[in-house]
């Protein structure tokens, strides 16, 4: 079942979504078109270069000087970064494209006035006008929640955990984490979790990526939802009722 509830104090910190496609070699010449297209909800804009460290043994008989000048260069990619006015992020690269909020709380539903499927649906109906791509090679959608810690004794009256508790305690644990990635049909799903002991407190992140591979670009939304439904039968599944009050509360402001 998917939650249409939108909560007061939310689990879910950051929301992400993500297309690749084959490296479009003309895009960089079209990024102007799809920037004045975006603008509306995306006003602020910058190129960022990534660069990627390359270590290679070239051997004693080789010196740098004869190395090619340009070969820094080819570990460079260019991101054509937007951002919102409330925060959201768009990244086009010339093989991807990402979206990444820390503002959404609900997908879809119809109670709220952000819904990060609308984002989505702004961002593909605009990207895909600009650019001719038939088929995007991966499709994916990923929730990363930071969860409330109760008294260690009650963590399991919180969460239907998949931590190895019963061998390893909680109360003696700093840090266990398990990761499970499935199929379900024609979709992925990768399921971490992670409790940890810092300095600064106890904590658990649970994140949850679901994928599809070789999507028609008119299917890329109803693929969304799905993946969408994945991960929220998952959460409910791994939340239970204390839990679901926790964030029915206002959010406790720090003094």
């Amino acid at each position: 079942m998917v939650i249409n509830e939108v909560f007061l104090n939310p689990t879910v910190k950051t929301v992400a979504f993500e297309i690749r496609f084959p490296n479009l070699f003309y895009l960089e010449n079209r990024v102007g078109d799809f920037q004045i297209e975006v603008m509306p909800k995306f006003p602020e804009s910058k190129l960022l270069i990534r660069a990627n460290i390359i270590l290679a043994d070239f051997g004693p008989e080789v010196k740098a000087e004869n190395l090619p000048k340009d070969r820094d260069s080819l570990a460079q990619k260019k991101i054509w970064s937007f951002r919102s006015e409330s925060g959201i992020e768009l990244n086009l690269l010339t093989d991807s494209l990402n979206l990444q909020s820390t503002v959404h709380k609900t997908y879809n539903s119809a109670s709220a006035a952000e819904r990060f499927r609308d984002t989505i649906d702004f961002v593909l109906s605009r990207f895909f006008k600009v650019f001719n791509v038939p088929i995007v090679t991966r499709i994916g959608l990923r929730y990363i929640d930071e969860c409330p810690v109760p008294p260690l004794g009650d963590f399991e009256k919180w969460y239907s955990t998949t931590l190895p508790c019963r061998r390893f305690p909680l109360s003696d644990t700093i840090e266990s984490k398990v990761v499970t990635r499935v199929k379900r049909d024609n979709y992925f799903f990768t399921y971490n979790e992670l409790f940890r002991v810092t300095k600064d407190g106890t904590t658990l992140t649970l994140d949850f990526d679901s994928y599809a591979e070789r999507v028609e670009s008119g299917k890329c939304l109803e693929v969304t939802d799905r993946l969408h439904e994945i991960i929220s039968e998952e959460y409910e599944k791994t939340l239970k009722e204390a839990v679901f009050e926790y964030m029915r509360k206002p959010k406790e402001s720090k003094k």
